[in-house]
């Protein structure tokens, strides 16, 4: 070796299983079965096999034995999120996650980015992997480009939103009854005058937040005031600065609905900013990390990210076994949590 030549690496194969079945003292075939959970094979061979694939390093090819089985199954299903980054889709894929680990299924998740091309792009390349099924909380309107792979045995559940022009299965929370909750609330407190933050209006959910929001106003009959609107994209950043346009105005709200866990991070980033974090009340829709240890603690519309993340995975397990029954849509409900900004009252707090 010349002065300056990096030494050669030096590599090995992959343990074979015809070396595993010489090891142990058995047939290939043998080995095949042991890997593939036959349960007839006798345990003391099992344990035999198993020993000389440990002392040999030898890991079974899962995607050539999906191959060989007679259903077809590779033991992974796909998933796609908006931002496994956000707290709600971390809660969310974990879930899934613990679901799947107990039937010795992998996930494999992407996140999309509120992007509906992404979606397709991500969907279709998961489907050539062969996935089992698929668990999707959809960024665009349609979801029509999935209609072969529904015919052609691909399960599919969604998320958080209805699926769009496909006939599928989906698990959402109550996001217009809560919504409607945050507000009521607020104005129980005696607010008049309270905006709404929230995500794009072609978001469905944002859309039904909306709705419940104006709904709310109506109930109480008061005044619906597009000054006090602000739909942003769902980012810290943006809501830091549509905040403080609102309380800018001449006329600002008393009271904030947030409708999306990013956006209630940056508005309550403007409200500290601006020093009227205990004198601007708000509510926000889902929970988030530390929420509940700020002064004042941050009340929030929390979903059951843990019951909607299950009930998906089930659903979708179902099918994987055989349910063959009519496409459903679960609604799982929402919960006030009180921790303080929802409860300054109109007017700034109180001073007993």
């Amino acid at each position: 070796m010349t002065q300056g030549e990096a030494p050669a690496r030096s590599t090995r194969s992959r343990p074979t299983m015809r070396e595993v079945a010489a090891l142990a003292g058995v047939a290939i075939k043998t080995v095949s079965r042991v890997f593939n959970g036959v349960p007839t094979v006798d345990p003391a061979i099992v344990t035999r096999v198993r020993e000389a694939a440990d002392q040999l390093g030898y890991r079974p090819n899962l995607t050539a034995s999906s191959l060989r089985r007679g259903d077809g199954r590779t033991a992974t299903i796909g998933m796609l999120v908006e931002d496994a980054a956000n707290p709600f889709s971390a809660a969310l894929t974990r879930t899934v996650e613990n679901v799947a680990r107990a039937r010795g299924v992998l996930v494999l998740v992407g996140s999309l980015d509120e992007d509906p091309a992404r979606e397709r792009e991500l969907a279709q390349a998961l489907v050539d992997r062969r996935v089992d099924g698929l668990v999707i909380v959809p960024a665009g309107r349609d979801q029509s480009y999935l209609i072969n792979e529904q015919r052609t045995g691909t399960r599919m559940v969604f998320v958080d939103r209805e699926a769009g022009l496909l006939d599928a299965d989906a698990v959402v929370s109550d996001n217009r009854q809560g919504a409607l909750t945050a507000v009521d609330h607020l104005i129980k407190a005696g607010h008049r005058r309270i905006a709404y933050l929230g995500d794009r209006p072609t978001i469905p959910t944002a859309a039904q937040r909306f709705d419940g929001y104006r709904h709310a106003l109506e109930v109480a009959h008061l005044p619906y005031d597009e000054a006090i609107v602000q739909q942003v994209p769902a980012a810290e950043e943006a809501a830091v600065a549509a905040t403080k346009r609102l309380l800018e105005l001449p006329d600002p709200p008393t009271a904030l609905f947030t409708s999306q866990n990013l956006v209630t991070i940056g508005a309550l980033r403007a409200l500290r900013a601006l020093g009227l974090q205990d004198t601007v009340a708000q509510v926000g829709f889902d929970d988030f990390p530390l929420a509940d240890i700020l002064n004042p603690g941050i009340s929030v519309i929390a979903q059951d990210v843990e019951e909607v993340g299950r009930r998906a995975a089930e659903m979708l397990f179902h099918r994987l076994d055989g349910d063959e029954s009519p496409t459903r849509t679960v609604t799982v409900p929402t919960r006030l949590i009180e921790r303080g900004s929802g409860e300054i009252p109109a007017g700034g707090p109180r001073h007993d």
